[in-house]
């Protein structure tokens, strides 16, 4: 029986795919269920899957440095919100991938073409191979997708995308631009899933993002940032000027 990994932080999506691939391929066995990269990375190390579905934006590390971190090793069909992240999944060597919300067809086509790959291979990757292949390390990296809500909308922004994070009662927005959102993530774990050299925190409710600031006024102990696309001003309080005297 072939074997599969479902990766996908969304409980709701995962049990849809789940539940789907039951009906659509009953032979296909799910030996796991992840919900963040690092933990995908040490479930595929230790069970070897045939396929693992992977959803390209999940926490600690995307779908797509999973991939290349086990290229190679384990078939692909990467899991995607936007269309146009299917040129990336290719170039990681994925075999297939899906746009999310899935569409039972567009499945359909998936399994034919993963039946035929399974049936073309006369024998598992062999034990010698995974052995000879390097371990990858599984240490989180830094956060490059936020998934935001926009009205009714659910939206994917990169982090590059992103010119500040500030805290608003029980959410923190997320401005870009030209559009703002809104997460469940505070501040004070945004900072510490964040590249260090691409974002600073000004404040307890407020980080920017470095590529983004214009420029850094200073008086009598008063510092704000400028923003480049952005016409409000932010204060950096005082707790937080240091990360600035380097600048």
């Amino acid at each position: 029986m072939p074997t599969a990994i479902l990766a996908e932080d969304e409980p709701v999506l995962r049990a849809e795919l789940r539940d789907t691939l039951a009906a659509l391929w009953p032979e296909l066995q799910v030996i796991a269920e992840t919900d963040d990269g690092a933990a995908t990375l040490r479930a595929i190390e230790s069970h070897k899957p045939d396929l693992v579905f992977l959803d390209i934006s999940m926490p600690h590390l995307s779908g797509l440095e999973v991939a290349r971190a086990v290229q190679g090793k384990t078939s692909v069909v990467f899991l995607t919100a936007y269309d146009e992240h299917a040129l990336a999944a290719f170039g990681v060597g994925a075999l297939d991938y899906l746009v999310k919300p899935l569409d039972r067809g567009r499945l359909l086509e998936t399994i034919a073409r993963l039946r035929k790959r399974l049936e073309n291979d006369t024998q598992a990757v062999p034990e010698a191979v995974w052995a000879a292949l390097p371990v990858a390390k599984a240490a989180p990296k830094y956060l490059r997708w936020i998934q935001a809500s926009v009205g009714s909308l659910t939206r994917l922004i990169t982090t590059d995308e992103v010119i500040y994070f500030q805290a608003d009662t029980k959410y923190t927005r997320v401005v870009t631009a030209r559009a703002e959102a809104l997460i469940r993530k505070p501040i004070k774990d945004l900072v510490e899933e964040l590249d260090p050299e691409d974002f600073v925190q000004i404040s307890r409710g407020a980080i920017v993002n470095l590529r983004r600031i214009e420029t850094i006024f200073r008086s009598d102990g008063h510092m704000e940032v400028r923003l480049r696309d952005r016409e409000e001003r932010l204060t950096v309080t005082a707790g937080y000027q240091s990360a600035f005297r380097q600048l």
